[in-house]
């Protein structure tokens, strides 16, 4: 994917420049300097795309309720951080580069980063919660109550065993390569933690909760759609590695250049039912199909 195509979108800019800088105030936060926070502050600004957090602050500026979603938008970015850590780890996937940059562990040491994955896994929790709480200046007690239970079960479903979690051990320890593996990785590993960010955007935004398995169902297009472009995108490199796990490799390039225009024209389709396809996420989707 092409990404400077839309970092250099005034709109796009205008959004990110709102999260780096609520980013770094959240750091702020984190008490006295120690490895164990500079470790949480190297990997929270170390030059994410911060896409998830960018599809909750749009979805809620879409629903035009002027509902404060900020919260709930870095913590999808400290979920998401949180999975990274976690997944470049020696025992894991053993990376040494992130972004450009060495990994958490080499730089902190495996200890520390994964307290620090730890870290960031409970002050997303207390994000959602100090979102629930912010809009009980425009919603009763009760129904921020209700909104951050719905919430919080999202969260702990797709970034469990059943999630993100159990997408990892798929992923490293799956001797299968067929599409169907493929799949249910995708589903796991990508879709669930997309699925947490549409759903906070709406939750959060004001959106009508018996609206919840639709915006559910585009969070699935809009993941597989996300994670195809990107195996296109590494199809020769993982080619070159014998990576099995790739959807292009295991259905061929042509069959899933064609299915990513598919995904996308459903996720554009769902959006457009939910109201919620604005300029912004009409570039994001544009932009997953633009190398084809």
């Amino acid at each position: 994917m092409n990404f400077t195509l839309i970092s250099k979108s005034k709109l796009f800019s205008s959004y990110i420049k709102r999260i780096e800088g609520a980013l770094k105030e959240m750091v702020a936060t984190m008490g006295n300097k120690t490895d164990l926070r500079d470790a949480c502050e190297y990997s929270l600004l170390n030059g994410g795309k911060r896409f998830r957090p960018f599809i909750v602050l749009s979805i809620a500026d879409s629903l035009n309720k002027n509902h404060d979603v900020l919260f709930a938008a870095l913590a999808c970015e400290f979920f998401h951080t949180a999975s990274l850590i976690a997944d470049d780890l020696p025992c894991m996937d053993d990376e040494k580069t992130r972004r450009n940059k060495p990994t958490v562990h080499l730089v902190y040491g495996e200890n520390t980063a994964i307290l620090a994955s730890y870290s960031l896994i409970s002050a997303g929790y207390e994000l959602i919660y100090k979102n629930a709480k912010e809009l009980q200046t425009v919603l009763s007690k009760d129904e921020c109550n209700n909104l951050c239970v719905h919430a919080i079960e999202t969260v702990s479903r797709y970034a469990g065993i059943h999630g993100a979690t159990g997408g990892q051990y798929l992923d490293l320890y799956s001797n299968k390569s067929s599409i169907e593996t493929i799949n249910e990785i995708i589903l796991k590993k990508t879709i669930s933690l997309f699925e947490i960010a549409f759903v906070l955007g709406w939750l959060f935004g004001g959106g009508s909760l018996d609206k919840l398995d639709v915006v559910r169902k585009c969070s699935y297009h809009f993941g597989m759609s996300f994670q195809i472009a990107d195996d296109i995108k590494d199809f020769e490199e993982d080619m070159e590695k014998n990576k099995k796990i790739n959807i292009a490799i295991s259905i061929g390039k042509k069959q899933a250049e064609d299915l990513l225009r598919k995904e996308v024209s459903k996720t554009k389709e769902i959006m457009k039912e939910l109201n919620v396809f604005s300029s912004s996420l009409s570039m994001l989707t544009d932009l997953l199909e633009y190398n084809l």
